[in-house]
């Protein structure tokens, strides 16, 4: 396990003094490949709105999670996941003075989908039809998973993600709202994104993105929220995360990543990034490269 992210350590209850001591460990296990694991205790960390590429299946342990989703605040305490959509918006914070622990998994959409075909009813593009469920069950199952990654038990961890996949479906499963059709608003939004993600380095403004788009200032800002979620700025910052991600994953140092996303320096690389992600980027790169390199 990682130690704490200010590189402290803790006794073995996990506290220092009377104060739990927050921890995380980012990591992959090779056999399990498109999920993402997380073990993490968090008390004063809170995440900025963000989103992600894959599924999240939080099964909380301890403690109480409060995230915002879709437009309102929700819990979830001990014995309930916490369940995220791929590419939907969302924060994360402590409910309770003494923060939450929990596990997480996050399998693609390809994985889920993979899953979802062989075992359920679900037509189209799975997903979670809500954010939070009460099934102290899976989430053993979900810390199970965890585990046996951690013990290398590839046939537990295999089958233990696909069971808990399945009944999470079962109990909670529906299809993915499909796109309508975009609005000119929409299409901007959608032709902003694009270059944004092309010139992340260095972005324009947004008076300037705008006009390249032929609208205003304000249109394009409201279309891109209601669109995405969140304005431009906000969005290019989580891209930027995401994109660190894969350098790194690829093996390119910090620094220079956060160079190559836009970032001024690593410190400021780092902040968004556990602000994100959860861990400090450093340490996300020590997981990977054990999986990769494990001498």
């Amino acid at each position: 396990m990682a130690g704490t992210e200010n590189g402290g350590t803790a006794g073995p209850a996990g506290r220092h003094g009377d104060r739990p001591v927050e921890r995380a460990r980012h990591w992959r296990y090779e056999e399990l490949p498109g999920v993402d694991l997380l073990r993490a205790r968090y008390v004063r960390k809170t995440f900025v709105r963000h989103t992600h590429e894959h599924f999240v299946i939080a099964a909380i342990a301890d403690g109480v999670e409060v995230f915002h989703h879709r437009g309102s605040d929700v819990s979830a305490g001990a014995g309930a996941l916490a369940l995220v959509n791929p590419d939907t918006p969302h924060t994360g914070r402590a409910g309770v003075p003494e923060g939450w622990r929990y596990g997480a998994l996050y399998p693609s959409p390809e994985v889920v989908g993979e899953i979802a075909a062989e075992t359920s009813t679900v037509r189209g593009t799975p997903g979670f039809a809500s954010p939070v469920l009460d099934d102290p069950y899976t989430v053993r199952l979900v810390h199970q998973v965890l585990r046996a990654a951690e013990e290398g038990n590839a046939l537990a961890a295999d089958t233990l993600l696909r069971t808990a996949v399945t009944r999470l479906l079962r109990l909670n499963g529906g299809r993915l709202p499909q796109r309508r059709t975009p609005t000119a608003g929409a299409r901007n939004a959608v032709r902003a994104r694009a270059v944004l993600e092309e010139r992340m380095a260095e972005p324009p403004t947004l008076e300037r993105l705008a006009a390249e788009l032929g609208t205003s200032p304000f249109a394009l800002l409201r279309a891109f929220r209601d669109t995405y979620g969140m304005p431009p700025h906000t969005w290019l910052t989580d891209a930027r995360v995401r994109r660190a991600r894969l350098l790194l994953d690829a093996g390119t140092a910090p620094a220079e990543a956060a160079v190559t996303v836009g970032f001024t320096d690593q410190p400021h690389l780092n902040r968004h990034f556990a602000r994100i992600v959860g861990v400090p980027p450093g340490a996300y790169q020590r997981e990977r490269k054990n999986v990769q390199d494990p001498r």
